[in-house]
């Protein structure tokens, strides 16, 4: 179903009720334009999978009328899905510079560089499609070259934050623009899309220059190597450690894939300086005394591949932690990673090293890039929407962020805490949720985009769990009977040598339902199939209390 003429809808196809593959879209007449493409990275129980990214079918249904994707930033679960999106959708793609730096880099890798039309934009820029027009208001957050967006409609003004905070003493000066934000408030917003992450914690977010001290503390005080894991994203991050070494005299080396990259781009295009020299190559850290030498790595969320968690085991080739080096997460823990950062920390312990860990409070070491409550209040009373839809948390999250707009002054009940896939249009003025879109998960297995469903994640866990029983049974095809005795095959249910009374009662019931089914004349393969899973599943359940995978395999001779 598409919007009436002039009607405005919006709808998120994921960032509600979630941290991560964050896109919304605005639809208008004859006019989708996109808002972000982002991944979010899978749990445990979603086995073998390697990403999650938006499901698109709604898009899809309507390519003809999608113009553009506009990207706020340059993070994972804003840019994750852009390769996935593009292949499907060749839309043109707007960002600021440093965005599409890392855009590309993501396009490199899936050969679609050269086919993809990308499209640079800053703060002053204007674009303009039928029905809708987009300017944009510089915002701060732990990333360089951040935007939120104002979109012009025939109903109204639609303005979506990016992700944000207020930090008047930024890292990298790169300060919010809260006058432009006021003359859009003045000029009148109908809606509001703001994002929600930090709704829950009161004041304000504190300014990234309170790391900077930390961490030249932390490397005037080591007296050995110092090594420090951080998002590679957050570019003043970095920079605070470039500027650390420069004051302690030490040489820089990076390690992990991401982290050379994107060091690599904010060099070339101007937001990172690095003196001349300081960079050496993990090769180099050896030969170097270890109270010269400092590494900026992954794996800050305990990754188990990325170069952190590889160091702490011992299994980076080449480059070791030994007692007396100081490791510090530069970096809070996204709610889920808890369990494999602790995990890291043990072992960094064990190792003698002296690690600096915990939450921004309590190490100084990180500040988050979203705003706290006195943050989102400040948006609220810049824009004065009549409507909000808050974005980009879970519900908890959105609910806050409802409270904290109705105390500055937001109408009760013009606040819309929608789910992906849920519509809100807006005719004549009046906003109203009725109707849904198709939205939900697709999932990225290896090469695989979409073609691992539900049945076969709930196949892949019931494997995980209990194990497979393969029944291998050997037919004569004149005679109709069995040749051999079945031969049965576990795989991570029971040890068959230390089961073989199970296993012979196993054997003795197939040959039973076997045989009992031939002389009934029921040959056909799919009822002998599906009678061995039965009667084995009911046996083995009762016996073991295990449901292991069955499967029976039928050979003619």
């Amino acid at each position: 179903m598409s919007t009436k003429v002039n009607a405005v809808s919006i709808f998120a196809l994921g960032g509600l009720h979630e941290i991560g593959k964050n896109m919304y879209a605005i639809e208008c007449s004859n006019d989708i334009v996109i808002i972000d493409c982002g991944n979010k990275f899978p749990d445990e129980s979603l086995l073998g999978i390697d990403l999650i990214i938006p499901d698109i079918t709604y898009l899809l249904e309507n390519k003809e009328k999608v113009r553009a994707l506009i990207v706020t930033h340059g993070h994972e679960d804003h840019i994750g899905g852009i390769p996935f999106f593009l292949k499907k959708i060749n839309v043109p793609v707007y960002a600021t510079r440093f965005t599409l730096g890392l855009i590309e880099l993501k396009l490199k890798e899936h050969k679609i560089l050269r086919e993809s039309e990308l499209i640079e934009i800053n703060a002053n820029s204007t674009v303009t499609f039928d029905d809708i027009s987009v300017d944009f208001f510089k915002v701060t957050h732990s990333i360089p070259d951040c935007l939120g967006m104002v979109f012009h409609t025939p109903e109204g003004n639609i303005v979506h934050t990016g992700d944000f905070k207020f930090d008047l003493t930024p890292a990298n000066n790169e300060h919010s623009d809260i006058h432009k934000m006021a003359e859009i408030g003045k000029e009148g917003v109908l809606l509001l899309l703001s994002e929600s992450t930090n709704a829950e914690r009161p004041g304000a977010t504190p300014s990234e220059q309170r790391v900077g001290e930390h961490v030249d503390e932390a490397f005037m005080r080591a007296e050995r190597k110092v090594i420090l894991s951080t998002f590679a994203s957050n570019i003043s991050r970095v920079q605070q450690v470039v500027d650390a070494c420069q004051k302690t005299n030490r040489k820089l080396a990076l390690l992990g894939r991401s982290m050379v990259n994107v060091v690599a781009v904010a060099m070339e295009r101007g937001y990172l300086t690095v003196p001349e020299g300081m960079l050496i190559d993990q090769n180099e850290i050896n030969e170097l005394a270890p109270e010269k030498v400092a590494i900026l790595c992954t794996g800050s969320q305990g990754e188990p591949m990325a170069a952190l968690a590889r160091l702490s085991t011992g299994n980076f080739r080449g480059v070791e932690i030994l007692a007396g080096d100081t490791v510090i997460f530069a970096a809070g823990p996204i709610p889920g990673n808890e369990r494999n950062v602790t995990s890291i920390v043990d072992n960094l312990f064990s190792l003698g090293a002296r690690v600096i860990y915990g939450t921004g409070s309590s190490s100084g070491m990180h500040v988050s890039g979203h705003g706290y409550q006195e943050d989102l209040k400040l948006m609220l009373t810049l824009m004065k929407p009549k409507y909000l839809i808050p974005i980009h948390g879970e519900y908890r999250m959105l609910h806050h962020h409802r409270l904290l707009a109705e105390s500055v002054g937001v109408k009760q009940g013009n606040t819309f805490i929608i789910n992906n896939g849920d519509v809100v249009d807006i005719e004549n003025g009046i906003a109203r949720q009725t109707r849904k879109v198709p939205a939900g998960n697709t999932y990225v297995d290896g090469v695989g985009v979409g073609d691992v469903g539900d049945l076969v994640l709930r196949d892949r866990k019931q494997l995980s769990e209990d194990g497979m029983l393969v029944i291998v049974l050997t037919l004569s095809k004149t005679e109709k009977k069995l040749v051999s005795r079945p031969d049965v095959i576990s795989r991570g249910f029971v040890y068959v040598k230390e089961s073989e009374e199970l296993q012979r009662d196993v054997n003795r019931l197939i040959t039973k339902n076997v045989n009992e089914l031939l002389e009934a004349n029921k040959y056909q393969w799919n009822v002998l199939k599906q009678t061995l899973k039965k009667s084995v599943g009911q046996y083995l359940f009762s016996h073991t209390k295990k449901k292991p995978m069955i499967l029976p395999i039928i050979i003619e001779i």
